[in-house]
């Protein structure tokens, strides 16, 4: 259902924090780790390229929220989240790396609630973020200008990024329809294929990222990606009970902006997906 931010307000108190909508339907509210000091084959990764918290929440015509969310924690914070959360009634639906090597060591994983109480499973999620050391919410840095050939990068990739808080980043969607048990998730809501590139001067970058995958994609994204010499981190899923079943690959690669998105170009056109409209 199309909802509007007030309706949200009683999450948002929850949180802690303010959020935003997405194409009308969903309730995003970021919990970037801007106070971890991450770094991953000799860069040091900032938050908006992988290290950004992400929860979402989706109102249905019958009266009941799904939330679902990637949550960044260290190693030593993994333990007491997954806890709380047991606590509340917050489901795991993944656990795994989007960096190689790094230090200190950092996890990902998946969140997913579903029931009539959004307040309630927003509260679950922040006894969990509550054993962390995220910091408290900040503004971000939109539309500042990167040193990349972003006009390079768009034209190789057929559509226009965004700059948010320095990173540059395209994003893609899954052209089907994604069910979630008996729900219907929103286009873009956990079947994304994201590509952020951090600038580190004279046109290269990092590129962190993944890609959303049907099981017969999978041997031709992971082939077009090595052939262009981006590294694999992970390949797994993210949900439990979804249909058609999606997988996901985690991907890593410093070098020419240009170059980076010809590669990724190769492998977005061995899946079905199409760009994501721009909030």
């Amino acid at each position: 259902m199309p909802t509007a931010p007030a309706e949200w307000a009683g999450v948002a108190r929850a949180l802690g924090r303010p959020g935003n909508m997405l194409r009308d339907t969903i309730y995003h509210t970021g919990f970037p780790r801007r106070d971890l000091h991450v770094v991953s084959e000799g860069v040091l990764v900032t938050a908006g390229l992988a290290l950004g918290t992400h929860v979402a929440f989706v109102r249905y015509a019958d009266g009941s929220t799904m939330a679902m969310g990637d949550v960044v924690v260290t190693e030593d914070e993994l333990q007491r989240v997954t806890d709380a959360w047991l606590a509340h009634g917050i489901q795991q639906t993944a656990l795994h790396k989007h960096l190689l090597a790094q230090t200190p060591d950092i996890w990902w994983t998946h969140v997913h609630a579903h029931g009539h109480d959004p307040v309630a499973m927003a509260r679950g999620l922040r006894a969990g973020f509550d054993r962390t050391g995220t910091p408290p919410a900040r503004p971000p840095l939109r539309g500042t200008r990167v040193d990349l050939d972003t006009a390079g990068m768009e034209a190789v990739l057929g559509t226009k990024g965004t700059v948010e808080d320095g990173i540059y980043k395209i994003l893609f969607v899954r052209r089907e329809t994604i069910a979630d048990g008996r729900l219907i998730l929103p286009s873009g809501l956990g079947s994304t294929s994201a590509f952020n590139f951090q600038p580190l001067g004279g046109g290269r970058a990092a590129l962190s990222g993944d890609c959303a995958m049907l099981a017969d994609e999978v041997p031709k994204v992971l082939k077009a990606l090595r052939q262009g010499g981006i590294k694999l981190v992970e390949l797994h899923n993210h949900h439990l009970t979804e249909d058609p079943r999606l997988f996901f690959t985690h991907f890593w690669a410093v070098g020419d902006g240009v170059a980076l998105a010809r590669t990724a170009r190769s492998a977005l056109d061995a899946t079905d997906v199409v760009p994501a409209a721009l909030d």
